[in-house]
């Protein structure tokens, strides 16, 4: 079932858009099932899990961090995360940045855009995003490599739909010389035919996969 869902999935999105698989309170043998598929992305919300994914599961799979990072946690996956998604404030570059060099590499990282009319998610603003990118010139241990957001959880398509082009905009926008922007990591498994419409490079797609969460 499994590899059949991923079949399904990458028969409707474009070849350059990335497919993140989110294998978060998913056993192992579940992720076993996809990578035997040929799906070698995955996401992770807990570090604790992902720490323990990934002592156990394949040495290529990419691990993408998509829930939201406390820096106390950083140091337990910079030996080998691919990719964070969650970047919402500068403390928490700075301790990627600081972990990363501890153990010698350049951590990729996504800033997240706060898009959602809930209050409850997390994510910086224009002007805070401006504010993350004029540092990274400093910062020689990470790579801002593009933008994450999430679309208010609403039947209103309308809405969404506005939610991800201002996103995309905001990729378009914000670029400076030292900072490329090409990631736009938007959409999940109920909206990500829309995200890529609006210009979504990455969807992070979770129970379309692997069922209904735990």
């Amino acid at each position: 079932m499994i590899a059949q869902n991923l079949k399904n999935i990458l028969n409707t999105i474009p070849s350059e858009v990335i497919l993140v698989a989110v294998s978060k309170t998913k056993p192992n043998s579940d992720i076993m099932e996809a990578y035997e598929a040929g799906q070698r992305v995955f996401g992770e919300n807990k570090v604790q899990d992902m720490v323990a994914k990934a002592e156990a599961l394949p040495k290529d799979i990419q691990w993408h961090m998509i829930g939201h990072l406390q820096s106390n946690k950083v140091k337990y996956i910079a030996s080998f995360v691919s990719l964070i998604h969650g970047i919402d404030s500068l403390k928490l570059l700075k301790e990627v940045n600081k972990r990363a060099a501890q153990n010698d590499r350049v951590i990729d990282c996504l800033l997240q855009i706060h898009i959602a009319q809930e209050e409850t998610k997390f994510g910086l603003d224009e002007s805070e995003a401006r504010a993350v990118i004029s540092t990274v010139e400093e910062l020689k241990n990470i790579r801002i490599i593009g933008l994450m957001g999430m679309a208010t959880n609403t039947s209103d398509e309308a809405q969404v739909r506005i939610e991800f082009s201002r996103l995309k905009e905001l990729s378009i926008q914000l670029p400076t010389t030292n900072c490329q922007l090409p990631t736009v990591s938007m959409g999940m498994s109920g909206d990500y035919l829309l995200a890529i419409q609006e210009g979504s490079t990455m969807i992070r797609v979770g129970s379309a996969i692997f069922g209904a969460r735990n």
